[in-house]
């Protein structure tokens, strides 16, 4: 489950070139503390200027209006020469949830479309509140159990009206919600907790109903791989630097990891080389700072004993992770950490006591895994593609920031977009697996096979119905909009496995696979690298928070168009994989056409 989180407005821009048709080398403002390029932000002002220009220009696509201000968040550079900006907004000076959109722009500036979360204006009907700040904010603290900070007056244009309202956080025992309270009637618009728990409210209550455990088997870690073991350095040696060290995991056997060498004989667990990527030890608190965290340090650079007996296993894992998926990012899409800033992205491992669960958040900028609460979940949830799902959320947010339309009393979320949040986390997860080849976890379709499940995986890709835990779905419906984002994530994620893999059946690995589609359509895949790209393309140009499944087809179809072009066999079967899981062009609900 992701967590829901509104961008804060900032002047500070990411550039992002491709060469291949994804993401590049990222250039960002003084805020984000990276070097930039003169040269590349100078681009970068001239195309924010003309997108933000264009924006206005043409009001009646993009849906901005008098009032409205835009804030540049993102600007990608195509190798063809197009250009496209993502903005947030605010109107009159307070920020508009659900008002982020993209606009596109031809290698001359010259406006060539935009993609908009709101298909309104996003002017609210009433300018005065008749709730203070404070009876906002004891609203908020009802609704979420908790202790309120400042209420702020927001502008929220989600599900399709404009209305002034407040935005609080409401924090309980280490975790927190986000509320949103209109200001006018004091009705609470939305409830959302701020946390990206992999296992949501309604799966731990189907396993508990059913009496089943999560309890992960361990893989082994009694010997090294050749040439990992010892600090990796000789001659004369200035410290801190590089060392090369040895991971004895709980779930992928011993491997290699790049540590800090603090001193002769002194390691840390913190990767140098990979933006200061560290992982450390909550021992026990539910602290969502990075820095509360124990670092893990130690005479070896050996790092666990592959039992839970050892404290520093699970971070071994965590760590190799982690690595792992800032590894396949960079190395597919040239993607430069989570939010494309050269930042680390850490993670903290026993958080909380007895935690079942772990999560992406974006305000530690980590990643927190619990132990398991010793009955139902055996074990910390530190496995390969656990970590890789819940990092793409990350990337998820830093994009385009997909929400979910409602979420339940009990935390569990509903509708397409939230639900195309929980499929790229799975689509990209499992290519963390395919990039990082461990023979200890074999790459799959498949999401949390490591688990210990009775159904042997949480999810799959080929055939999402198959999960009976979850009731995932295979194809779309009118009903899509109100099934829960883990169910309905099947419907884009089924569409990606047949355009990378094709229908029918096939053994890939040692895992046989046998994908159905709606009609029983043929569908020939056009391998998983094109249909990866397509779908990352589509993520950072072509989406925003409220893209719907028909809207992702849309998407899809136009990175393929840019990268393949329209006449291409790839954007061919970009339309027949989404046919196949029924999101056509003929059956798009009324308010997307």
């Amino acid at each position: 489950m992701r967590r829901p989180h509104i961008r804060s407005v900032a002047v500070a821009v990411a550039v992002t070139t491709a060469a291949t048709g994804l993401a590049g080398t990222a250039f960002a403002g003084p805020s984000t503390g990276v070097e930039r390029s003169a040269a590349s932000t100078t681009d970068a002002t001239a195309v924010v200027e003309a997108a933000r220009t264009a924006a206005f220009a043409h009001a009646s696509a993009t849906g901005v209006s008098k009032g409205d201000e835009l804030h540049a968040q993102d600007v990608m550079i195509d190798p063809e020469g197009a250009r496209h900006v993502r903005f947030v907004r605010t109107h009159d000076g307070m920020p508009v949830l659900g008002g982020d959109l993209v606009v596109h722009l031809d290698h001359k500036l010259a406006y060539t479309g935009a993609t908009s979360a709101a298909d309104h204006a996003v002017k609210p009907e009433a300018t005065q509140a008749k709730l203070t700040a404070g009876q906002a904010a004891a609203k908020a603290a009802e609704a979420a159990k908790g202790d309120a900070g400042t209420a702020r007056l927001v502008v929220d244009v989600r599900g399709g009206s404009a209305a002034l309202a407040y935005q609080v956080t409401v924090t309980e025992q280490g975790t927190s919600s986000t509320v949103v309270i209109d200001a006018v009637t004091g009705k609470v618009r939305s409830n959302t907790p701020n946390s990206d728990e992999f296992l949501s409210p309604k799966l731990i209550d189907t396993l508990r109903k059913r009496g089943e455990t999560i309890d992960p088997a361990t893989g082994t870690a009694t010997a090294a791989p050749s040439g990992l073991l010892g600090s990796g350095l000789s001659g004369v040696t200035h410290y801190p630097t590089s060392a090369k060290g040895t991971g004895k995991t709980l779930f992928v056997g011993s491997v290699g990891l790049t540590t800090t060498a603090t001193s002769k004989g002194h390691y840390q667990l913190k990767d140098p080389s990979r933006y200061g990527t560290e992982t450390r030890d909550a021992k026990g608190s539910k602290s969502e700072k990075f820095s509360s965290g124990a670092k893990f340090t130690n005479t070896t650079n050996v790092w666990g004993n592959g039992k839970t007996t050892s404290r520093a296993s699970a971070a071994a894992d965590a760590q190799y992770g982690i690595t792992k998926t800032l590894d396949f990012y960079k190395g597919t899409f040239g993607r430069k950490g989570i939010a494309n800033n050269s930042k680390p992205a850490q993670g903290m491992v026993h958080w909380g006591r007895k935690v079942a669960n772990a999560f992406w958040d974006p305000d530690c900028n980590c990643m927190l895994y619990g132990d398991g609460d010793g009955r139902m979940f055996k074990k910390p949830l530190v496995v390969l593609d656990v970590t890789g799902h819940e990092l793409t959320h990350g990337v998820v947010e830093a994009t385009a920031d997909l929400q979910p339309s409602y979420v339940d009393p009990d935390g569990n979320q509903y509708g397409e977009a939230g639900a195309l949040n929980e499929s790229l986390a799975d689509i990209f997860g499992s290519n963390v697996e395919f990039y990082a080849k461990n023979a200890k976890d074999t790459p799959d379709y498949l999401i949390g096979e490591k688990l210990g499940l009775a159904q042997k995986f949480l999810r799959r890709l080929d055939h999402p119905s198959l999960d009976k835990l979850e009731g995932t779905i295979d194809y779309w419906s009118p009903e899509t909009e109100i099934t829960e984002v883990h169910a309905g994530s099947g419907v884009s994620s089924h569409a990606y496995y047949l355009l990378a893999e094709g229908s029918g059946k096939k053994k890939i690995g040692s895992v046989t696979y046998n994908s159905p589609t709606y009609h029983n359509v043929s569908v020939k895949g056009i391998g998983r690298t094109k249909a990866t790209a397509i779908f990352y393309r589509a993520l950072t140009r072509y989406m925003v928070s409220t893209t719907s499944f028909h809207d992702a087809r849309v998407a899809t179809l136009k990175a393929a168009k840019d990268l393949y072009g329209a006449n291409s066999t790839e954007y061919k079967t970009v339309d027949k994989a989404w046919a196949a899981v029924n999101v056509t062009v003929a059956n798009t609900p009324a308010a997307h056409h």
